[in-house]
C-alpha cells in the first residue's frame, strides 16, 4: 500500500505540476463536467422533508408524545446549511496540504485524490468518473463522499469526526515542517555563532556570518591551531579549525528543545522524518532532485507508527542533530580562511609544514 501511496501521490503532484495537458489536443477539445452540485444535491429533497415535520407537529401528528423528533428533526434541518458550509471548508483547509511543496507521499493517496476532485484539478472531473457527495445523517452529522477511477472504494470523512480531530489538533492530512526555515533560525539561536551573525529583527543570519571565536581550536600561547592544506603547485594555505566536541555540546540542549516542541504533533514528525531526516539525504542533494528523496524502506506509517514509541522519539533527536550539523552548521566548521589577514595568505607547503611541526615541538617543551 505504501508503494501505492507515493506512486498515485506524485503522480497527482506531477500531474498539477505540469503544462502537458495544455499541449494535448483531445484534452484541450474534450466537455468537462466539474459540477458536482454538491450543496443541491444534499438538500433537494429537505423543503419536502421540512414541511412534513411541521404538518405533523402543527396537527399533533408526532410519532410519540412530545414529538420529540420531530423537533430535533427540524432544528437539524435548520443548522444544517451553516453546518454544510462549515463542513466543506474544514474539508478543503485539510486536503489543500496535498498541493504544499514538501507534503509527505506516504500518506494516503486518497486525500490528494479528494482534493483534486474537490479543487477541480484536470481529469478530475465528473465526466472522467469522478463523484463528490454530500449526505445528511439522521443523527445531525454529515458525511461527505469522494468517488472514481483512481479510489478502490469510496472515501468518506464524517463531519462530526473531522470537528472531533481538529478541536484536539489533530488534521487528517500532515503537514510536513519547513525544516530548512527551522534550521536556519536555528543557527541564530543555538549560540555558537559569533555576534552580530544575526540580523536582530527578523533571526536570519546575514552575510559574512561566522562562529564564535570561542569555538575555534588555538594553541597553548593563544594564537590559531590551522589545518594546512595542499592547494598544488608546492602551495599550502592555513584553515580555521574548529573544537567540535565544544559546538556540539552547546547546540545539543537547543535541538533537544526543538524536537520536543516538535513533538506535541508527532504527525508533522513522521512526515519531517520521511521527507527530510530518515533519508540521509543532504540538503544540496535534495536540491538537485525534482522531488525530495523519500524515506522508502526506513519511512514511518502514520497508521502502524503513531503514536510514537520512544525509542522512534530518540531516533528522530538524534538524526535530526546530525541533519543540522552536516547540513546548515558544517558550512561555517569547513573551510574557513583565517580571519588574521597575514595567516590568510598562500605560502610555500613544506615550510609551512615545517614551521607548524617547530611550533608544536616548542609549544609542548614550554608545557
Amino acid at each position: 500500500m505504501e508503494d501505492k501511496n507515493i506512486k498515485i501521490n506524485l503522480f497527482i503532484k506531477q500531474l498539477n505540476q505540469s503544462n502537458a495537458l495544455g499541449y494535448n489536443p483531445a484534452y484541450i477539445a474534450s466537455t468537462a463536467d466539474y459540477n458536482f452540485a454538491i450543496l443541491d444535491r444534499a438538500y433537494e429533497n429537505t423543503g419536502k422533508v421540512y414541511a412534513e415535520l411541521k404538518t405533523a407537529l402543527n396537527n399533533n401528528q408526532c410519532i410519540e408524545p412530545g414529538c420529540k423528533y420531530e423537533t430535533d428533526r427540524l432544528k437539524f434541518l435548520m443548522e444544517a446549511p451553516n453546518k454544510s458550509l462549515e463542513f466543506l471548508t474544514n474539508i478543503g483547509s485539510q486536503l489543500i496540504v496535498t498541493n504544499d511543496m514538501y507534503y509527505d507521499v506516504n500518506q494516503n493517496y486518497a486525500y490528494a485524490v479528494a482534493n483534486a476532485i474537490l479543487t477541480g484539478k484536470p481529469t478530475f472531473a465528473k465526466s472522467d468518473g469522478y463523484n463528490a457527495s454530500l449526505q445528511l445523517l439522521e443523527n445531525g452529522s454529515q458525511r461527505m463522499i469522494f468517488e472514481g477511477p483512481m479510489l478502490d472504494m469510496p472515501f468518506v470523512i464524517n463531519s462530526d469526526a473531522l470537528d472531533a480531530l481538529m478541536e484536539s489538533g489533530t488534521d487528517i492530512v500532515a503537514t510536513t515542517p519547513d525544516i530548512n526555515k527551522d534550521m536556519l533560525r536555528l543557527l541564530g539561536e543555538v549560540g555558537v555563532m559569533a555576534g552580530g551573525s544575526s540580523n536582530p529583527e527578523t533571526g536570519e543570519l546575514m552575510p559574512g556570518a561566522k562562529i564564535a571565536d570561542e569555538f575555534v581550536l588555538k594553541n597553548s600561547d593563544g594564537s590559531y591551531d590551522y589545518e594546512i592544506i595542499d592547494i598544488g603547485m608546492g602551495k599550502g594555505r592555513n584553515l580555521l579549525k574548529f573544537d567540535l566536541d565544544k559546538i556540539e555540546r552547546k547546540v545539543t540542549p537547543f535541538i533537544n528543545a526543538e524536537v520536543a516542541g516538535m513533538l506535541s504533533s508527532e504527525q508533522s514528525v513522521v512526515a519531517a522524518w520521511n521527507v527530510f531526516i530518515g533519508a540521509g539525504t543532504s540538503v544540496s542533494e535534495d536540491d538537485q532532485m525534482a522531488q525530495n528523496a523519500n524515506a522508502g524502506f526506513v519511512a514511518w506509517s502514520y497508521e502502524e507508527d503513531l503514536p510514537l514509541m520512544q525509542d522512534k522519539k530518540e531516533l528522530f533527536m538524534v538524526k535530526y542533530k546530525e541533519y543540522f550539523m552536516n547540513n546548515y552548521l558544517k558550512q561555517f566548521t569547513t573551510n574557513q580562511i583565517p580571519t588574521v589577514q597575514a595567516d590568510a595568505a598562500v605560502f610555500d607547503l613544506e615550510e609551512g609544514k615545517k614551521a607548524k611541526a617547530d611550533k608544536f615541538l616548542q609549544d609542548n617543551k614550554l608545557s
